[in-house]
Order: C-alpha cells, then sequence, then structure tokens
C-alpha cells in the first residue's frame, strides 16, 4: 500500500510545550501527522483530517484507537484524556467509517468520500470481515482492477498480470479446487465487460453491489438477554439487529429505527423503547463499561442520521450537492469528450489496419503478379525460342517460297501494268479483223456472182457449141458413135469456198460431175 506523509506545524514555538502532541492518522493509502492540543476535543482532530484531504463528508467516518489489540472509537464531543486514549508520542488514530449510507449513490457526493469508502470495504472483504459470496467476489474483484488499471487491453493485460495480487478471499482458494490461473481467468473475462468505465464509476458500482451484502455496514457486539443467552447486537443505517452467536448474515430480531422511541442505559442493562401504544422494551445487558459507551453513541447518532435523511437537505448538505452536480456535469462532458476522441481514434486506427492489410494484400498480390510473370516470361521466351528455331528450320524453305513468290508478284505486277495495253491492242486488233471479214465477205459475194455469171456463160457457149456439133456430121475413125462427150453440167451446190486467216485471201474449188 502506497503511504504518503503530510505533516503541518502551526507553530515551532509550541514544541516542546506541554499540552501539545503529535497525532498520526493512518487511512487506507495515505498517513497525515499534525500538532494537537491536548486540551481540544477530538472532533477538532477530524476537522483538521477532513482539511489535510478535502474531506468536507466528515459525518460518515471516525478515529479510532486500540488498548491491547481492543479497538474503540473516539468520541469527537470529549478529549483524548477523558477517553482513556494513550498520550504517548506520536498518538496514532485510523481514519475508519463509522456510519454507513443508506444509498451510496445518493448519499457519498464527493469523490474523496468515495474513495475511502472503496478502500476500505474492500479491505473488509478481502479480510473477511464481510462476507461476500465467491461469483460476487469475482465481479467485485473485476471492478476493483478495472478502478486500478482502466480499460481491458489484451496486448497489456496478459495472462499473469495479477499475479500476486489480493483480490478474493483466502478463503475461497482453500474451498475451490481452483489454480491462481483459473480465478484470474474468471476475473479478467468480468473485468473485459467494464470498458469506457472511469475509475469513479467502477468504485461507486463496487459499493452498490457491496452495500447489498447482509454484513455491509453493520458494527456488531458481543450482549446478553436477561436470561444470560449470549446474542450479538448489531447496528446498522436502518435499525438494529439482533443475532445469535456463529450467524452474522441473518439477523433474528429487527427493529427499524423510526419504531424505536428511546434507548437507555442503566449499569449493565440496555433499554429498547418502541412506538405504540402498548408499551413494548427490550432488555440486553452488556457488562463492558467502553462497549456500553460505544452502543449508545452508535445508536443516537445512526438515529440521527436515519431521521435527517427523511427531512429537506440542511444548507451544508444543499451546497455540497450542487458542488458535486457540477463537478459530475464537467466530468460528465470530459468524459464525453474523451469517449469521442477514443472512438475517432479507434475509428483512425480501425482505418490504419484495413489500409495496412489493404497494403499487404495488395503487396502479396504484386509478388504473386512479379512471381507469375516471371513464369511466363520464362514460359514465353522458351516458347519463343522454340518457334524462332522451328523458323529457322523453315526458313530456307520460306526463303525459297518467297523468291517464287517475289517472282510471281512481278510477273503479275508486270502483267497488271501490261494489261491495258494488251486490251487496248486487242480491241484495235478487233475492229480491223472486223472490218476485213466485212471486206472478204463482200468480196466473196462478188467473186459468187462473178463465177455464177462466168458458169452461166460457159453453158451458153456449150449449148451453142452442142447445137452446131450437131449439124455437122463428124465421126472420128475407130470411134464408136457413142462415144461422143457428153454434156458438162456446173451446179452451185458443187460449188465450195475455203477461207484461210492468214493471208486473208480467198479460194474456191469446182467440182466436175457428170450427169
Amino acid at each position: 500500500m502506497a503511504e504518503s506523509t503530510v505533516r503541518t506545524r502551526n507553530t515551532t514555538s509550541l514544541l516542546g510545550k506541554r499540552g501539545v502532541y503529535t497525532v498520526c492518522v493512518k487511512t487506507e493509502e495515505s498517513e497525515l501527522e499534525f500538532l494537537y492540543k491536548d486540551s481540544s476535543k477530538a472532533k477538532l482532530c477530524l476537522q483538521s483530517v477532513g482539511l489535510l484531504l478535502g474531506l468536507r463528508q466528515t459525518w460518515f467516518f471516525g478515529l479510532q484507537y486500540s488498548i491491547n489489540n481492543t479497538v474503540f472509537w473516539l468520541n469527537p464531543n470529549r478529549t483524548f484524556r477523558r477517553q482513556g486514549v494513550p498520550m504517548k508520542e506520536p498518538i496514532t488514530f485510523r481514519l475508519v467509517i463509522m456510519f454507513y449510507p443508506e444509498n451510496v449513490e445518493l448519499e457519498i457526493l464527493e469523490d474523496v468520500t468515495q474513495r475511502l469508502f472503496f478502500l476500505q470495504v474492500k479491505r473488509m472483504i478481502l479480510e473477511e470481515e464481510i462476507y461476500c459470496p465467491p461469483e460476487v467476489s469475482v465481479l467485485l474483484a473485476s471492478y476493483a482492477i478495472h478502478a486500478e488499471y482502466g480499460d481491458y487491453d489484451p496486448d497489456v493485460h496478459k495472462p499473469g498480470f495479477l499475479a500476486g495480487k489480493s483480490l478474493l478471499p483466502k478463503r475461497f482458494l482453500n474451498l475451490y479446487i481452483m489454480t491462481a490461473a483459473m480465478w484470474e481467468e474468471k476475473i479478467t473475462a468480468c473485468y473485459a465487460q467494464h470498458m469506457g468505465k472511469t475509475r469513479e464509476e467502477a468504485e461507486m458500482e463496487y459499493l452498490k453491489i457491496a452495500q447489498d451484502l447482509d454484513m455491509y455496514g453493520v458494527n456488531y457486539f458481543s450482549i446478553r438477554n436477561t436470561k444470560g443467552q449470549a446474542l450479538l447486537l448489531g447496528l446498522h443505517a436502518l435499525g438494529l439487529h439482533i443475532y445469535k452467536p456463529g450467524n452474522k448474515l441473518t439477523p433474528e430480531v429487527t427493529f427499524i429505527w423510526d419504531e424505536i422511541q428511546h434507548i437507555s442505559c442503566r449499569p449493565n442493562l440496555f433499554n429498547v423503547i418502541l412506538l405504540g401504544k402498548k408499551k413494548n422494551v427490550v432488555k440486553f445487558k452488556s457488562s463492558e463499561i467502553k462497549c456500553r459507551k460505544q452502543v449508545l453513541y452508535l445508536f443516537a447518532v445512526n438515529h440521527l442520521l436515519f431521521m435527517r435523511r427523511r427531512k429537506p437537505d440542511t444548507i451544508e448538505i444543499q451546497q455540497i450537492k450542487i458542488q458535486a452536480t457540477m463537478l459530475r456535469a464537467r466530468k460528465e462532458e470530459a468524459k464525453q469528450r474523451l469517449q469521442k476522441e477514443r472512438q475517432l481514434r479507434e475509428a483512425a486506427e480501425k482505418a490504419k489496419e484495413e489500409l495496412e492489410k489493404r497494403l499487404i494484400q495488395l503487396q502479396t498480390e504484386v509478388y504473386m503478379a512479379g512471381e507469375t510473370l516471371v513464369f511466363l516470361t520464362q514460359d514465353l521466351l522458351a516458347a519463343n525460342a522454340q518457334i524462332a528455331e522451328e523458323q529457322a528450320k523453315k526458313l530456307p524453305q520460306k526463303t525459297t517460297e518467297a523468291e517464287t513468290e517475289k517472282q510471281c508478284q512481278k510477273v503479275t505486277t508486270v502483267s497488271d501494268q501490261e494489261e491495258p495495253e494488251k486490251m487496248l491492242e486487242a480491241e484495235m486488233l478487233a475492229l480491223k479483223m472486223n472490218e476485213e471479214l466485212e471486206k472478204r465477205a463482200k468480196e466473196a459475194e462478188q467473186l459468187i456472182q462473178e463465177l455464177q455469171e462466168a458458169r452461166d456463160a460457159e453453158r451458153n457457149e456449150k449449148h451453142k457449141l452442142l447445137q452446131i456439133t450437131s449439124k455437122v456430121i463428124y465421126t472420128s475413125p475407130g470411134l464408136p458413135s457413142d462415144s461422143t462427150p457428153q454434156d458438162l453440167s456446173f451446179s452451185r451446190e458443187n460449188l465450195s469456198f475455203d477461207f484461210k486467216d492468214t493471208d486473208m485471201k480467198s479460194s474456191f474449188t469446182v467440182t466436175q460431175t457428170k450427169k
């Protein structure tokens, strides 16, 4: 437990003078030292503690001292000497919760008050002064861890970060067959669910759960009934409880403060007078004088606080509530701003992570594309080499084919160039041939006509000749009379023409037929 020491000196001239003592007040996390006059009442000591701690709700707290391992409460209305406080320097007291609120969320207004409540209640639970079931102990331990470490971060709060810390009552560690790592795992699982809570909120959640425990806020005293049977008296913020020894959880009888009219104490006997038409009195005994005084003081203050809660707040309480409300509003505003900044940061970190993942993905894709490109390039080079080799083998043949094709193209080109001239010449030749053919056809017709005229003339001449010869008797010696030449006859059907194109001349043949 971290401890700090605060010392005040009202005046150095008082040191060494009679009646001035050094007082040491211990809290759950610090020690306070200051000078105190012996003639002053104890409430001034409590006020000095409140000033040093900034504590205004001092009515919840009291100072304890011990004599021979027996703990007593300091009565603020009396001096140290009148209460039998050992006057050995430094006079040591302990600041402890003396009166508990009915509702911690409504009545604890200051952070310092809440902090002192939280630390003491946690210590009492761990030391088993307040019984707490295992499940609730784990939940309370998770809030205690959150109040100490803040939000859960798996990168920081790794397994084993709670090693060496006292978070659960030792009885549970020995009662259940579970290792420290298993308990830590259960606590961490609950701790991870409290994200976003501040330390003050975690402490308040701790107290809200703790105030529902059966032994929370109960001061126990040993008493006996009128028959001499041992009992336990419990003073609570809501009333008075009577328990059987060995059972501090379930009271046998309970009296609410508004049901109690008065309590009185005679030498060894307490009389609790209840409200009602009939005079009901509860009596019990206590043999210790200091115990009787403490019971009377706690009874009076608890009863007073119970009644005060049901009345309008005093000016001091109203001022504290206003200041507490303003402080909490500022804290809430700061929390909202912090929460917004945290969300923006988380969004930025998330976007950064996504970009990094995308970058890694793109780098991977680029690397894979590069590898694929290398493989494809190698395959392409191999294929190109094979194709080049095959083409090299076919190159002579292709060269020959190319030369041939080149020659053909040249011929075709020349042919294509000479084609129009040849066509023109052919057309001119055809025209000339047509004209020649027409000319020869005319010449042939003229020849045929002349030939026909010649034949007709020859036939006439032959006819005349026959007529002349028929008149002259001509007999050839040795020639028979029937050997006279017969007349020759020509017909147009026996005339044929043969035209040749080489010399463009016509010829004809006359065939002689005997009739």
